[in-house]
């Protein structure tokens, strides 16, 4: 039988904004993210919780990119028996989050406007950190939790990709904090695969000796053509099964573009996109009409000796894709606890990836909820504090529930 009810969460809201205002003001942009962990290591030891329980762990040390740091993971033990349950979220934000200034303005939290917010997700940040200090303070009853703050998320998943399962102590269900709405229970989401095109031409000079050149930018644009009139490109839908694709890329080596002059045939052009669908194989598929447009691109462009362009085609899984049952053990928690605050619940797939595909990976079975994050990624971005406070009443609930 459920415990509390709205009227006794023990939630201290100013005390769960400040904490907001604080993580909110500190920079730590995708791969540079010792400073946040740092901040929320000193907050986690002012509440009470011993330094000897958190730590780091050695993803950056598996991580392709340079990263700063490993995840930060903290263990809390249980005041009664039970599952262990693990409260996850991210440190990082995107590079347009650097040097914002939050300010609290009537019911929101916003920037100054010159940069991005980062409620994307230290929404999450502060609400892990909320739980932990609620839990402390009021002395809830509650079994053994693992808090989990990723790094490197919103630049591939890396933190949740690459870390050891293990250092996670097996936990039954993660909580994921990494979306706007209270309402929203994100059960599920798409798996994406990555690919990308080296194409070498050779040049030539484009009014004196055209037929001579090899044009890798024309190779490019046939290639991109043949795979839209395939019905490879945007929403894809083939029989049952679907999906999306886009191409993010078109340029030439190191991020310039592709070619330098006019009067010169290109010899070199880099194309890199995307392939989203809730089945990896039909994103496999996808990006396999890609890859034959792209050969039959190839062959179209000749010099006039019959010579065509090297084309190099490359593709990697990016995430799996992942689906609960509403009867999963984790949704039903999150729906009592929703229910409890006289919430609705919406059950949401995405068309994102989350580290919640990369945890449930891990075995680990992953609901995400929301707390307040709008308009991500933008000089608009805001935090909703009413959403931001139902998410940490979720999050104590979550915590505190009975089995």
């Amino acid at each position: 039988m459920d415990v509390m009810s709205t009227a006794n969460i023990p939630l201290d809201v100013e005390a769960a904004i400040a904490h907001l205002m604080n993580f909110l003001s500190v920079e730590g942009v995708t791969g540079q993210e010792a400073a946040i962990a740092a901040a929320v290591s000193e907050a986690l030891i002012k509440i009470g919780v011993p330094a000897s329980a958190i730590r780091y762990d050695d993803v950056n040390s598996r991580i392709p990119l340079p990263t700063q740091t490993g995840n930060l993971i903290v263990e809390l033990p249980g005041t009664k028996p039970g599952p262990r349950l693990l409260f996850s979220t991210h440190l990082d934000t995107v590079p347009l989050c650097a040097g914002a200034k939050p300010r609290r303005e009537g019911d929101r939290i916003v920037s100054d406007g010159t940069t991005a917010l980062g409620g994307d997700a230290r929404t999450g940040v502060a609400l892990l950190v909320v739980v932990a200090e609620t839990l402390i303070k009021n002395k809830l009853p509650h079994p053994p939790i693992t808090l989990l703050f990723t790094v490197r998320e919103e630049s591939g998943l890396h933190g949740a990709r690459e870390l050891n399962p293990a250092d996670l102590k097996s936990p039954a269900m993660c909580i994921n904090v990494d979306g706007q709405l209270a309402s929203e229970l994100i059960i599920g989401a798409v798996g994406q695969e990555n690919w990308e095109v080296e194409i070498t031409g050779r040049a030539s000079h484009a009014g004196v000796a055209p037929d001579k050149g090899i044009s890798a930018t024309m190779v490019g644009a046939i290639g991109l053509t043949e795979a839209r009139a395939a019905g490879w490109f945007g929403k894809v839908v083939k029989g049952e099964a679907f999906g999306s694709s886009n191409i993010g890329i078109f340029g030439g080596r190191d991020g310039k573009p592709a070619g330098d002059a006019t009067n010169v045939v290109t010899d070199y052009a880099f194309l890199k996109g995307e392939a989203r669908s809730p089945e990896l194989s039909f994103a496999t598929q996808i990006v396999d009409g890609f890859e034959a447009a792209f050969a039959k691109a190839k062959a179209a462009v000749t010099d006039h000796e019959g010579a065509t362009a090297e084309v190099v085609f490359k593709r990697a899984a990016a995430y799996p894709p992942f689906r609960l049952d509403q009867d999963a053990p984790v949704v039903k928690r999150a729906t009592r606890a929703l229910g409890i605050l006289g919430i609705e619940p919406t059950y949401i797939f995405s068309n994102g990836g989350l580290d919640a595909n990369w945890l449930d990976r891990a075995g680990v079975p992953t609901i995400t909820i929301g707390a307040g994050q709008a308009e991500i990624h933008t000089i608009k971005e805001f935090v909703k504090l009413d959403e931001y406070e139902k998410g940490c009443r979720i999050g104590i609930l979550m915590a505190t529930l009975e089995d």
